[in-house]
């Protein structure tokens, strides 16, 4: 059971929910504070002008609501920005905004009524997803257009997705004999306001970056001992002298997989021992190419970013991201902007453009082992069957090729590109719900350049002949993924066997420590 609300929610949260099936209780400080904001906002909004309670919304801001249409305006809002188009998003990225709008909401600053937070809760815990199409925000006031099909389910309108099926929210309401939420003082615009739908889907995206590079580091240390590499590459000694945090732990993470390794060797050993005086032409590879031999520089600042997006990310979720913020503690509400997603957007263009760099990383190495005059070591295309007529991963290899190039495409920053929009209201926006989707493709690309070089690694491995010298880690990691796709000499059909791979490594989450 996940407590939201006692103290900051963290990322191994969101996994507990997410992918490990916890249910979600709401702490009773979070349930006070929820109701004090509440109250307070109730008997305060009386003769006063406050944005969005008695004003209309947006440009509309000037005109005065009368008290017999000031509930309608919350209905109005939430059905009339139920306007996204598109795909639906996966449910696991609605799921997590969800989880994210507790945590907002929990902080106690949006004048909310607590039967809010409890149907979110419940939506949540009984995965009533809402239907949310992938295009409709501008992330500037926030997530309007994607919190509004989230809104538009909690009062019972709109569809859901319940049980694997796409269902009528009301019909998904009613099996639990729940009841859909009132609006009390500001519900619609509390609900529509605000960054957690694109928190909610950075979230999901840096669970799976941080899976990412533990590969990362996994498939580096496999490649290191199919070319029987020297130790120093990721020595203590050699990254010490540089300063960077990222860069010392990845090495010292590839030092803890090869510890027991029979296939890294030591240079000392070999060229440090007097015998290639009179070589002119020397027999062994002096040093690997720089995908091998330089994976502690360029994994290093990957995992320095990641780092940084998860401190910012975790920031977001647990601050208050509503317009107009309710200061019950101090009897005040303060108009401003805490809306805005540029920190969300900025952090999402980091992370898209890491894990860029970090397919490119993949497709060397890939492109390294599948090159018989690189590698020295293995056929062609790692073809294990007969030369001319078998392919082997050749097939594959564009496609790893294709989808780096579209990550390329992808990256380009969408951080500063804002279009002005809500009669220029909006006119400067962040864009930070696209930056987390197109970070999100960027992702599920990257997966699957993953697959292809892991196929090609285990077959290398299996040409070989090594598995009983490699290291316990990497030998585990090769026999789960033979379960997998087994060895082939003839040709198989490629594609079902990457999906294979990729759904395998989507769903189960590498540990290293």
């Amino acid at each position: 059971m996940l407590t939201i609300g006692g103290r900051d929610i963290t990322l191994e949260d969101y996994q507990h929910v997410l992918h490990e099936n916890s249910k979600i209780e709401i702490h009773e400080e979070a349930h006070d504070k929820i109701s004090r904001s509440y109250e307070f906002l109730e008997t305060f909004h009386q003769n006063k002008i406050i944005y969005g309670i008695n004003t209309g919304l947006g440009p509309m801001a000037q005109y005065k609501i009368e008290d017999a249409d000031r509930l309608n305006l919350h209905y109005n809002a939430i059905r009339s920005h139920a306007s996204g188009c598109g795909d639906p998003v996966h449910p696991v990225y609605v799921r997590s905004a969800m989880i994210t709008l507790l945590s907002n909401f929990c902080q106690g600053h949006s004048g909310i009524h607590p039967e809010v937070v409890e149907l979110i809760r419940q939506f949540v815990n009984l995965e009533i997803i809402p239907v949310v199409p992938e295009h409709g925000s501008v992330g500037a006031s926030g997530d309007l257009v994607q919190l509004a099909h989230i809104a538009l389910a909690l009062i019972g309108e709109g569809e859901v997705f319940y049980q694997g099926k796409i269902v009528p929210a009301s019909e998904a309401i009613s099996k639990h004999n729940l009841k859909p939420i009132s609006i009390h003082v500001r519900e619609g615009l509390s609900l529509i306001n605000g960054t957690s739908f694109m928190t909610g889907t950075g979230m999901v995206n840096l669970l799976h970056a941080k899976n990412l590079i533990n590969w990362a580091i996994t498939v580096a240390a496999m490649i290191n001992e199919i070319v029987r590499s020297f130790d120093d590459y990721f020595s203590a000694e050699l990254n010490r002298v540089k300063k960077h945090a990222g860069q010392n732990k990845i090495a010292e993470l590839e030092r803890h997989i090869l510890k027991d390794s029979k296939l890294i060797r030591k240079r000392e050993e070999h060229f440090f021992n007097g015998k290639h005086r009179d070589d002119y032409v020397i027999a062994d590879k002096v040093q690997e190419y720089y995908s091998i031999r330089c994976v502690p520089q360029i994994l290093g600042p990957i995992l320095d970013t990641i780092e940084y997006v998860e401190k910012v990310l975790l920031n977001e979720a647990n601050s208050s991201n509503d317009n107009p913020m309710i200061d019950a503690e101090n009897g005040n509400i303060f108009h401003g902007g805490n809306f805005h997603g540029d920190y969300i957007s900025l952090e999402m263009d980091k992370l898209k453009t890491v894990i860029t760099k970090l397919s490119m990383l993949f497709e060397r190495q890939t492109n390294y082992l599948m090159n018989d005059r690189l590698n020295n070591k293995l056929p062609p295309f790692v073809n294990l069957g007969k030369l001319g007529v078998n392919f082997g991963m050749q097939g594959a290899q564009f496609t790893a090729t294709s989808t780096v190039a579209e990550n390329q495409t992808l990256s380009f920053p969408n951080y500063v590109h804002s279009i002005s929009n809500n009669n220029d209201n909006q006119d400067i926006v962040s864009m930070g719900t696209n930056s987390a989707q197109f970070a999100r493709k960027v992702i599920d690309n990257t997966y699957q350049v993953l697959a292809i070089e892991l196929m090609t690694v285990i077959q290398g491995i299996d040409y070989l002949n090594m598995e009983s010298r490699m290291s316990s880690f990497t030998r585990e990691k090769f026999l789960q993924l033979r379960k997998i796709v087994p060895r082939f000499e003839e040709d198989t059909i490629k594609y079902i066997e990457i999906k294979r791979i990729k759904d395998y490594l989507c769903s189960q989450f590498i540990n290293i420590q």
